[in-house]
């Protein structure tokens, strides 16, 4: 497996054959390897991250500095016989604060407009919409603009996220209660920190669990959110 040059940062690596996820079977263009085997960033709970190409020193030190959660992509060279580094993976919110950061740099402000101009092409908003709707009546108590978020974000077209799966398309409710498990992961518990303290997933994902197991019935009870924001800022 390989080695990123900062010893403690997570690696996820840009496959050059076919592979297939440990897990679920699935495949993608990044995969995390474990000693299970590899996994694709659904099932390694990294798909929440934004991928941000090598090439800015600046945008790259900035974004990884400000993300709680990253990792080193590599991908291996044949010519080379060795992995090169190929980008960073970071939290969409860290990486549009490191852009702020470059804004007096023209070239950071076209990758700016054009990665604007994607995401808004990618937004296919009616589905988003029922899907947060959907999110509303399996969780009444999740807050609007929660909903809202979490339908946004795992329905983004192209993101391989599991609003975009056959199941979440046709709004199972399997698939819909796992993207909001998801964003509970991410949001409310410690999750992420864990990680990057080095914990393995499946232990990180146990000691997650009853925080997670605590939104969810809240959010699941038409009462208002306050009682769930009182069990996020303490998970």
């Amino acid at each position: 497996m390989p080695q990123s040059q900062e010893s403690s940062a997570l690696v996820v690596i840009q496959p050059i054959r076919d592979w297939a996820c440990a897990d679920c079977g699935g495949t993608g263009d990044l995969l995390r390897m474990t000693d299970a085997g590899p996994l694709c960033l659904a099932c390694a709970d990294l798909d929440h991250l934004e991928f941000l190409p090598a090439g800015d020193a600046a945008l790259t030190r900035r974004a990884t500095k400000a993300s709680g959660l990253s990792a080193v992509v590599v991908r291996w060279s044949r010519s080379r016989k060795r992995y090169e580094r190929q980008g960073v993976l970071v939290e969409e919110q860290a990486l549009a604060l490191a852009e702020h950061q470059c804004l007096s740099d023209a070239d950071a402000r076209m990758r700016r407009r054009e990665r604007d101009e994607v995401r808004r092409a990618a937004i296919d908003a009616e589905f988003q919409h029922r899907l947060a709707n959907e999110i509303r009546r399996l969780f009444p108590g999740c807050p609007a603009q929660r909903a809202v978020a979490i339908a946004e974000h795992t329905g983004l077209r192209g993101s391989g996220r599991v609003g975009r799966s056959a199941a979440g398309r046709s709004l199972d409710e399997g698939a819909i209660v796992m993207a909001v498990v998801a964003s509970v992961r991410h949001l409310d518990t410690r999750y992420d920190s864990l990680l990057m303290a080095g914990l393995p997933r499946d232990v990180a994902r146990d000691r997650v669990r009853p925080a997670i197991d605590d939104v969810l019935a809240a959010w699941r009870s038409a009462d208002d959110a306050t009682s769930v924001r009182q069990i996020s800022g303490s998970a």
